[in-house]
């Protein structure tokens, strides 16, 4: 009889997924230069107000509204390599438009374009990967996409703090032009990808019927999934890059390098430690680790509240530091979840809908978290907000629990992904190739490009 083999620590995935994920990689890195400058290039480089900074700001997530529901229909209507490279194409003509804007109506317009652009892409590159990384290794492909999108966010943001500087403005337009690059680069490589035969999720038949987002919507088991997904990124993700700098710096009193060392812990834990985290995972039910990752921020939260009252210096920025890294396993500890679930739900008929949607949960979780929080510290309530944040984790956490007993078992599993197992059949098109298509020799070693921003280049914050 055939031994049972524990699974390797790295994922077996299908080669054009991992090519799919390497170019994602290459895309964070150029969303790391950009992310943190958008502010200050729009005030200090092209000298607009405060006001109108933030707005520009604010208009990369506001557009991400109706891009979010159009990329998931542009995947099912186009295939999802289509949709991921037309959003590609929209997010490098934003980046230029960004790099070269000098007044207010064509910054908003660059901004405009670029967040579409992104929120077009990424629900079609999670239909994509998730089709290309077949219903057994879901768990794990998002899993590593969040380490490597990590990885190459803090690489971007390094490079960044090295040679942007508002002395030099040009600084500042070689960085939005080499992020045109880094969405450009994928574009000849998905060109040249064979759209995946995707494979139905657990209980879902394969049907040629193409599903409106209306039906989607009656989805109950979805639409869970998708107020568990809503809650969790607003009292995380959306506090991350909002509330906690904000309460960090004031009342919390540590200076912004204090601030840096926590974010490069933030990132730097989740890089060593999701591959590790997915391993423990194997076996064990989606929703209980989404449980246990609000769980942690919790106890984040309550150790953000224990360092907004030490009055500043090293012990201050050690216990924020810590927290930071207490949010990472967190993180590494969601990522594996909740995408995944909405992928085992989704009919592959209506898998871009089903993503489009569950992205917009995303989306709205970053655009609640902060202006909750914004508000909440603004009136001096910073102890009481991070109080509710507690609370709306643990509820989070029963949430998560309970929605264990609703979903199907099958689509609330984390299979092991062992590498002495091959890529599972269909998980690339069988069918003829589609004229002009050429076929898959691009995923040969070597290959570079990316699929797309994923959720944190969409917004100014970074999220699962």
């Amino acid at each position: 009889m055939k031994s049972q083999r524990r699974a390797g620590f790295l994922p077996a995935l299908p080669r054009p997924a991992w090519v799919v994920l390497g170019a994602d990689f290459v895309s964070a890195v150029g969303s790391g230069l950009t992310l943190p400058c958008l502010f200050v290039y729009v005030h200090q480089v092209r000298h607009l107000s405060y006001g109108v900074a933030g707005l520009v700001v604010s208009t990369i997530a506001l557009v991400s509204l109706a891009g979010n529901p159009a990329g998931g229909a542009l995947a099912d209507r186009w295939t999802a390599r289509r949709a991921v490279m037309a959003g590609l194409v929209l997010a490098a003509v934003g980046s230029i438009s960004l790099a070269l804007a000098h007044t207010a109506v064509a910054l908003f317009g660059a901004a405009g374009v670029v967040g579409f652009g992104v929120a077009v892409a990424w629900p079609a590159q999670d239909t994509l990967l998730a089709s290309l990384a077949g219903p057994s290794a879901r768990s794990a492909v998002f899993s590593v996409r969040h380490a490597s999108m990590n990885a190459g966010l803090g690489l971007g943001a390094l490079v960044a703090a090295a040679v942007v500087s508002t002395d030099h403005p040009g600084t500042f337009v070689a960085v939005y032009l080499a992020d045109a690059a880094t969405f450009l680069a994928a574009v000849p490589v998905l060109a040249r990808l064979r759209a995946p035969g995707r494979q139905a999720g657990p209980g879902q038949p394969v049907r040629q019927k193409r599903t409106s987002f209306r039906e989607v919507l009656r989805d109950r088991a979805f639409l869970r999934v998708w107020a568990l997904t809503a809650l969790i990124v607003i009292v995380s993700f959306g506090q991350f890059q909002a509330s906690f700098p904000g309460y960090a710096t004031r009342p919390g009193g540590i200076s912004t390098h204090g601030l840096s060392l926590a974010f490069a812990a933030n990132m730097v834990t989740v890089v060593c430690a999701q591959l590790f985290v997915l391993r423990w995972l194997a076996g064990r039910q989606r929703t209980t680790s989404a449980a246990l990752a609000a769980a942690a921020w919790a106890v984040t939260w309550i150790v953000v509240i224990i360092g907004g009252h030490l009055g500043g210096g090293v012990a201050a920025e050690l216990t924020f530091g810590t927290a930071l890294v207490i949010f990472a396993v967190g993180e590494t500890l969601f990522s594996p979840t909740l995408p995944a679930i909405i992928n085992d739900l989704a009919s592959p008929e209506a898998a871009g809908r089903y993503n489009g949607l569950g992205a917009l949960a995303f989306t709205t979780g970053f655009l609640l978290g902060p202006a909750i929080g914004g508000a909440a510290l603004g009136a001096g309530w910073g102890t009481g907000l991070f109080a509710a944040l507690i609370l709306g984790c643990l509820l989070a956490c029963a949430a998560a629990l309970w929605l264990g007993r609703q979903l199907p078992s099958a689509a609330n599993q984390i299979t092991p992904a062992d590498p002495g197992t091959p890529p599972e059949p269909g998980t690339i098109e069988p069918v003829p190739t589609e004229p002009g298509t050429i076929e898959p020799e691009l995923t040969q070693p070597g290959a570079v490009g990316t699929a797309a921003k994923s959720s944190p280049a969409s917004l100014p914050v970074r999220g699962g």
